[in-house]
């Protein structure tokens, strides 16, 4: 199973009492979405699953990619790392899943997944950690396939 953790790009700040869910992406952020959309694109499989936080800046990243996607408040900022690989089926689901979403808890799941304190993983803005479960010869693991910023595309 592949599990792709895709942090939604840079967006705006709240303005004083607003909503933190209504925040766009700035015009940086939507460059960012399109250049990893763009890489994602060739790179993703065919049946992909894409999982995304209701926040209007992690639907306006996903939108970037082109593709159907299940909002889900599950993946809303204060969301748990249990909640997002029960979303995710990990490990036993059958194909990819793309999920985009927030600090901390995509840090914290990869973080989980590979072994790391929470602390020792941080996912930037607009990047993606693609993740892949296997089990060979009795013993299951955790790899990390690849990091991509959309600073380096």
């Amino acid at each position: 199973m592949d599990l792709i953790l895709w942090r939604h790009a840079e967006a705006e700040d709240a303005p004083d009492g607003g909503e933190d869910l209504d925040r766009p992406l700035t015009a940086r952020g939507e460059k960012q979405a399109a250049r990893m959309a763009s890489w994602l694109d060739r790179q993703l499989p065919e049946g992909l699953r894409v999982l995304v936080s209701p926040a209007r800046r992690t639907e306006q990243t996903a939108r970037a990619l082109g593709r159907k996607f299940k909002p889900r408040a599950e993946l809303l900022p204060g969301g748990s790392v249990d909640d997002l690989l029960e979303l995710a089926q990990w490990p036993k689901s059958r194909g990819a899943v793309l999920v985009v979403g927030h600090q901390p808890m995509l840090g914290e799941t990869a973080a989980r997944l590979l072994g790391m304190t929470a602390s020792q993983c941080a996912i930037r803005k607009g990047s993606v950690w693609w993740l892949r479960y296997r089990s060979r010869q009795e013993l299951e693991e955790t790899i990390l396939l690849s990091v991509q910023s959309p600073d380096f595309l």
